[in-house]
């Protein structure tokens, strides 16, 4: 699923047309016991509480493509007879009426998430009559020829609240609060099937996670048995990595500078298409040789990097910092907008390597205002 696929489902989740026909609940304490469960026709909710599970779906639907929403798809053979996508795909078209196939689903999670704490699994149905697409790109609504109906999953620690001092009214007295048990933001979640070029794909999902450099790998794997894309956390230390060993020697700070520049340009010029960017082998490679990477480190580069990244394309944004270029060195960082790199640059002086940063007139030391061209020549 691309950006705008992404935008399309989560702007369902509004009480305006919500599209969410039955809701299925698990509450879970910390030694993996079931304290109690619920099932509901979503629109006989309370709006308060409908609103509580509207917010919660569309949590689960938000972040950084690539980072903490991320496509997954099924190999072959998980969709036979017994594979998780052939669970998945039973449990959709059950409309989570049938009892047992939902139960059957609440103890797998249990099983293979790993919380040290209470948790709520919240499982919905849903099902959104596709408006057709004019050609100026318009959204014809009185026109729906596909119906997508998915599932969505998401699993939300529950917290016991702190406890306040506070005004009885009817007491006039001030006392102590009672601590509840609280239902947080979703921690990981699903929505299934994907929904690719604005129809049902049953061959993928979306996963979701709140936390990028965790996405709690174990479970993916044994709840979904999908290929697993590298973290956002492992495309950068293993991009580092490929950055190092190919350069070697030459692996100066120009060309480094220089190599996340070219990334960033790229985002940059591309930051209005729905899909992210994404870097194969050979993009990499055209990177490295504009940045004056020899025949010979490329071709060591050629080697290894599909052994580095496990053959899974990178996203550029986890692999650059578009906010900040940091250098560190032992008893220092420095961090300088992207778009001016320009200020900073390497000089020898007196045989001594320098990182010098060009300064202005707007310059201050612990929040002092002092003068830059106040230095000894």
């Amino acid at each position: 699923m691309n950006k705008k696929e992404i935008s399309e489902i989560k702007k369902l989740f509004n009480k305006d047309k919500c599209h969410v026909r039955r809701i299925c609940g698990c509450y879970v304490d910390a030694e993996k016991n079931i304290k109690t469960k619920l099932v509901h026709n979503f629109l006989t909710l309370e709006e308060e509480e409908m609103f509580k599970y509207i917010n919660i779906f569309r949590s689960a639907l938000s972040g950084s493509l690539g980072k903490n929403l991320v496509n997954l798809a099924f190999p072959l053979e998980q969709e036979m007879e017994g594979g998780t996508q052939e669970f998945l795909l039973k449990l959709r078209d059950s409309r989570l009426k049938d009892e047992d196939l939902v139960d059957e689903f609440f103890d797998k999670v249990i099983e293979n998430y790993e919380y040290a704490e209470n948790y709520y699994i919240i499982l919905a149905h849903a099902a959104y009559d596709i408006p057709g697409m004019a050609k100026d790109g318009s959204v014809m609504d009185d026109m729906s020829v596909y119906v997508y109906e998915h599932i969505i999953c998401c699993i939300c620690p529950v917290k016991l609240e702190k406890s306040n001092l506070c005004y009885n009214s009817e007491a006039n007295t001030i006392e102590t609060t009672v601590r509840d048990w609280l239902v947080d933001v979703p921690a990981h979640g699903f929505l299934f099937p994907a929904f690719n070029d604005r129809n049902t794909d049953i061959h993928e999902m979306l996963y979701y996670t709140r936390k990028s450099e965790n996405p709690n790998p174990q479970f993916m794997d044994n709840m979904f048995a999908c290929k697993r894309p590298l973290t956002s956390k492992e495309q950068k230390h293993t991009f580092e990595e490929i950055i190092e060993e190919t350069f070697g020697e030459d692996c100066s700070f120009d060309a480094v500078k220089t190599v996340h520049d070219t990334i960033q340009e790229m985002i940059e010029e591309q930051k209005e298409l729905p899909e992210p960017v994404i870097l194969d082998k050979n993009d990499v490679k055209n990177i490295f040789e504009k940045c004056g990477a020899s025949e010979e480190k490329l071709e060591y580069f050629e080697e290894r990097f599909e052994d580095k990244t496990e053959s899974t394309p990178l996203n550029a944004s986890n692999i650059t910092n578009m906010r900040s270029l940091e250098i560190k060195t032992t008893d220092v960082v420095i961090k300088v907008k992207p778009e001016r790199s320009d200020l900073v640059e390497t000089r020898i002086i007196d045989g001594i390597p320098y990182i010098l940063v060009q300064v202005n007139d707007n310059v201050t030391l612990n929040g002092v205002i002092v003068k830059p061209d106040d230095v000894t020549e």
